[in-house]
Order: structure tokens, then sequence, then C-alpha cells
């Protein structure tokens, strides 16, 4: 099969390593920069830069984020290294533009996810690096301990986080997640679900963002995709975060990949006549 080609340092593996909670809270402030894949996602409005969505660095050149936090409307940039949002020039965060979208009509399909090709591959640093895909077909065990990262509100109608925050979510398997009093037919088994205490979830804003979950070595694998809450309220019991199943579009996300790649491969050459 055809690979997004990794990093140097090796995925998920950060420099400096987060500072995990060993119960739920409700959301805190995550240490800078051990979350090192995290984006913000950002679209251009009246000539200034908004956070919209965030996303995770999977490959040099390219982050998986929601297809819904994506409109062919509009013009996007993505910020890795980011820690504070109301910081202009943090250092270690490096801006970079985007050359393409890539994603589903999650309208008729339900496929809440997209690759953003980078106009340029970005460089490897103590900030910056990407984050491990897992196996195809990978199912979370019930209560596996995962964490939601992003910039999502703090709470209902808060505002959004100018600091990276962190949470835990334990996982909820798709029997539990997938009944009636749960989320019914609306989760999938494409899907992953997360939380669900009353206590703590992704909120909007955290949309695109990355859950991430750590592996028996000690590696962190973006398992899910921020998709949908419960809407109005962001904690509700038997609400858990929806997330779009990383380890379902593993295929997909190397097919796009090796197009993708293939693609520039050809234009670059031919332009070269």
């Amino acid at each position: 099969a055809h690979r997004l080609l990794p990093l140097t340092y090796g995925c998920g593996q950060p420099a400096v390593p987060p500072q995990l909670s060993s119960r739920v809270v409700g959301g805190e402030d995550a240490v800078a920069h051990s979350w090192p894949w995290q984006i913000s996602l950002q679209y251009s409005r009246s000539g200034s830069w908004s956070h919209t969505c965030g996303g995770t660095l999977i490959a040099p050149q390219w982050v998986l984020t929601a297809a819904h936090c994506i409109s062919s409307s509009k013009t996007y940039r993505v910020v890795l290294g980011k820690q504070d949002l109301s910081e202009a020039d943090e250092p270690g965060s490096v801006a970079v533009a985007v050359e393409k979208t890539i994603g589903w009509n999650i309208s008729r399909s339900g496929n809440d996810i997209a690759l953003v090709k980078l106009a340029e591959e970005v460089q490897e640093t103590d900030t910056v690096r990407a984050a491990c895909l897992p196996a195809a077909g990978k199912i979370l065990s019930n209560n596996y301990p995962c964490y939601v990262t992003g910039w999502g509100r703090v709470r209902t109608n808060g505002p959004l986080a100018d600091a990276l925050q962190q949470a835990l979510l334990p996982v909820v398997d798709y029997e539990t997640c997938s009944k009636w009093d749960w989320w019914g037919s609306l989760v999938r088994d494409t899907m992953v679900c997360a939380g669900g205490d009353g206590i703590v979830s992704g909120c909007n804003g955290d949309s695109g963002g990355p859950l991430n979950c750590q592996r028996d070595d000690g590696v962190w694998e973006v398992e899910g995709i921020v998709s949908f809450g419960s809407g109005l309220k962001c904690n509700m019991k038997n609400k858990p975060t929806v997330f779009t199943r990383v380890s379902a579009y593993i295929d997909w996300i190397n097919e796009v990949g090796f197009i993708a790649n293939s693609i520039s491969q050809s234009e670059l050459e031919n332009g070269k006549d």
C-alpha cells in the first residue's frame, strides 16, 4: 500500500510530553507544545485570519480534519506549533498556505473527514510533529482513555479558549453509543464516541481536531476527528462527543495522498518541458 510518508523523528512522539489527568475534568490548559500535531485551521475574513476548526498533522504536507469544516468558497491556511491563539507571533509556530482540500459530501454520506494538502512540506521541530495513524479497522475498547484537544469553547455559549485545551474522554463503545437513549441511529460504525458523562466533552470550535489515544508503546495516534456533539449544550449525559473513526478511512487516506502526490509530481514534470 502507498503510505503518506512520516516525518523523520517518527510520528506520535512529542518532544514535550503532555501532562495527563487520571480523572475526567472539565478541560484544562495543555502543557505548551505537548500536542505538536494539533493545528489551527484558519480562514481569511476581511483581511485577517480567524480560527474555525482544529486538525491533525499526519505527514509533512498533509493535515486531517472534518469535512464539515471545509467550504469551497473560503481561503484557508494552517497554523502549526500553536499554543495561544491570541498571540500573533508565537515562537515555534508557523503558518502555511493550503494548496487543496479533499473531502466528502457529508450531507449524503456521513463521512465527516477531509484531507488538507499544504502548499509546502513543513519541517519537523520540537513544536511541529505528526501524529501516527491507527491500523486499519482498529476498534478501541470501552473506557479506553483518550484525550480531545482544541481551542473550543470551554463551556456552553462561552468564549473560545486562547490556550490549547485538553480533556480526558474515555471511549464509549459502539454498542453503548448507538442505544436509543444515547445517540441511536445517528452514530454509525464508522464513528467513535468518547465522553458523555455530563462533565466534559468536545465543544464548538474543537471540530476537526483529534481524539488522541496512546498505544501501549507510548506512541500517540489520532483515532478520531471531532464531528458532532450535543449541539445546544456541550456536556449532556449520554451524549458523548462523536468522532469520525480514522481507522475506518486508512485506505482512503493513503489513496488520496498517493493520487494527489502523483498528480503534483506529474504536473511538476510537465512544467519542466
